[in-house]
């Protein structure tokens, strides 16, 4: 009787859990099985985020899924494309020295959106709500300064694609 009983609970715990196969909630129909990624665009005065951004996704979803990812200005090469847009980048100081009162760490911020389209241009997942930030040091000392923003995008663009990629597949 009580190994009935746990037997049961078991069987109640693993229904709800929340797992499922893989592509089993993907937002992109099974009809989906090349994916154009034309340069996303930059409404923002920061140089060359949309080139690392677009560059991330496209490793992203070469690396973790079986679509076809045609790195192209002419989305009409795929079964879908995925839009992006870099739409804020923002650069503030955080912490200051306070010998020289010269700022010592910075949080950049990036704000995105992405659609993604099926041939007839009808929406199969939109999120224009984006945002990621990253914190880098700088260092004062001018003779082994190094531009620390770009690395900080490339980071940021790394940890974009992951999640936007971890969005479309998985659906939560």
């Amino acid at each position: 009787m009580l190994s009935r009983f746990l037997a049961a609970i078991v069987c109640i715990g693993m229904v709800g859990c929340g797992y499922h196969t893989v592509r089993s909630a993907a937002h992109l129909p099974n009809s989906v099985h090349t994916l154009a990624v034309p340069t996303f665009a930059n409404h923002t005065q920061s140089f060359h985020t949309e080139v690392s951004f677009t560059n991330a996704v496209i490793r992203e979803f070469t690396s973790r899924t079986p679509y076809r990812v045609l790195a192209t200005d002419k989305p009409d090469g795929g079964d879908a494309v995925l839009e992006g847009t870099i739409n804020s980048f923002q650069v503030v100081p955080l912490t200051y020295n306070i010998q020289t009162g010269q700022s010592s760490s910075y949080l950049i911020t990036i704000g995105a959106s992405v659609k993604v389209l099926d041939r007839d241009k009808r929406v199969l997942y939109e999120n224009s709500h984006y945002a990621f930030r990253q914190q880098y040091q700088t260092t004062q000392d001018l003779v082994s300064f190094i531009q620390e923003d770009p690395a900080a995008v490339q980071r940021l663009s790394r940890d974009f694609a992951q999640a936007l990629v971890s969005d479309i597949l998985e659906s939560f």
